[in-house]
């Protein structure tokens, strides 16, 4: 059996579907939310307000994850918006895995250069 070469058309398609997937995502995992958020009398979590500008992102994330894991509905709408953030991130990856398929080795090393600018400046903090 035969199976058919992966082409542009193929990796196109998959790229876009990606996509699709991950604004859906985000959205549903906001309305989420929101609708978790309407339910609670939108207040806002009071640990939020402690949270001061330059404060350790330990301390932020750890707060995040602790609020996420209670089931708040800000926590709930800050992880659709981390889903909509690391959408581009995945399709790169995504697109990389395809090149490679295709043994296309220009668009590879183009997809690792941009895939390590996003990784850096995520991790850095550094929009530029």
């Amino acid at each position: 059996m035969r199976t058919k070469p992966f082409t542009d058309v193929d990796l196109n398609r998959s790229v876009g579907n990606l996509l699709r997937l991950g604004v859906i995502l985000s959205v549903v995992t906001s309305l989420i939310g929101f609708i978790k958020l309407f339910s609670e009398g939108f207040k806002m979590p009071r640990k939020y307000n402690l949270l001061e500008m330059g404060d350790s992102s330990e301390k932020v994330w750890g707060s995040f994850w602790d609020s996420l894991c209670k089931g708040e509905g800000m926590a709930i709408i800050q992880l659709g918006i981390l889903f909509l953030i690391l959408t581009p991130l995945v399709r790169i990856i995504f697109a990389l895995i395809g090149y490679l398929k295709e043994k296309d080795y220009t668009y590879v090393i183009i997809s690792l250069i941009v895939l390590t600018i996003m990784v850096v400046s995520f991790l850095t903090g550094y929009a530029h």
